[in-house]
């Protein structure tokens, strides 16, 4: 007979991680484009961790005797520019390719420091509610009533234009939706017996909140997180666009079309290659967001 070790057991055990992560895998897999997306999200990955490796071109290296060259498939084109150049002769599918870089760690930053200190709010206003309750909702509040993008153009004109202030500004405007949503399931967990129970026993406030609480809330905020890294994306290129974000030569996405805008009678491709980057990596986050919600929500499984 074959050996099972106690760690093989354990993990195999109802409740245990392997058994989480099937059942989470089995509702996930349901969804075909959330599994499209999850692919295709990995592929993005590889491609910004590999650029230096993948990419034909430095980004901002200029060939001048190649200017506005069309890509491959058209007359003018050909396979050392496969995707063409801009006006200045810089290669697009290595800028691309490194503007994926900065598409990643513009969601990676600006939803792990929305994630983080709205949480934060969102579970003091939750578990002490009264006037602290109060006054954080009321900011946040005040924080919604401006559209997103008007508010984050505000703090980037304050503050500078520049990618780590348009991350900062991109990140204020998205903490409403995290307090918001770790107050609503604070409040809910608040009611049930585990936390009357750790409370009779004398658990501290601290180990209350962070230890027990916070866990058992932590699901809706993960889809929140995946659809709002798709969000940060599209404000950080809007930004861009508009001139606030990531200055040239910066070969991120919204500051591509940006430069390349004066072109887009004569020089299609300048254009439609950042925008159809942009939104093929918002769609697959956006589809892997659902899928996420689908698995992780008792409400819809079956």
């Amino acid at each position: 007979m074959t050996e099972i070790t106690i760690e093989e057991r354990v993990d195999d055990r109802p409740g245990g991680l392997r058994s989480v992560l099937s059942e989470f895998w089995a509702y996930f897999s349901e969804n075909r484009g959330a599994v499209i997306g999850l692919f295709f999200f990995i592929a993005i990955v590889l491609i910004a961790i590999l650029a230096d490796v993948i990419a034909p071109h430095a980004p901002n290296h200029q060939y001048r005797d190649a200017l506005l060259q069309p890509p491959f498939w058209q007359p003018g084109g050909g396979f050392r520019f496969p995707l063409g150049t801009d006006a200045i002769g810089r290669d697009m599918l290595s800028r691309l390719i490194y503007g994926s870089r900065y598409s990643l760690f513009i969601g990676c930053i600006v939803v792990s420091v929305s994630l983080v200190v709205g949480v934060m709010l969102g579970l003091i206003a939750g578990f002490f509610r009264g006037k602290i309750d109060t006054f954080i909702m009321r900011i946040m509040d005040v924080v919604l009533a401006f559209p997103s993008l008007l508010l984050a153009l505000v703090l980037v004109a304050i503050l500078g234009p520049s990618l780590i202030n348009a991350m900062i500004a991109i990140a204020i405007v998205q903490q409403p939706h995290y307090v918001r949503l770790t107050r609503a399931a604070v409040l809910s967990e608040m009611t049930k017996d585990y936390v009357t129970a750790a409370r009779v026993i004398g658990v501290k406030t601290l180990r209350l909140m962070f230890i027990t609480i916070l866990p058992n809330c932590m699901a809706p905020l993960i889809v929140q997180a995946a659809l709002s890294f798709s969000t940060a994306i599209l404000d950080a290129a809007a930004l861009g666009f508009l001139g606030m974000g990531a200055q040239p030569p910066t070969p991120e996405w919204g500051t591509m079309l940006a430069e390349s805008r004066e072109f887009i009678l004569r020089a299609w491709w300048v254009v439609t290659f950042p925008g159809v980057a942009i939104l093929t990596t918002v769609l697959a986050i956006n589809l892997m967001g659902d899928g996420l919600r689908d698995a992780l929500d008792p409400k819809l499984k079956r």
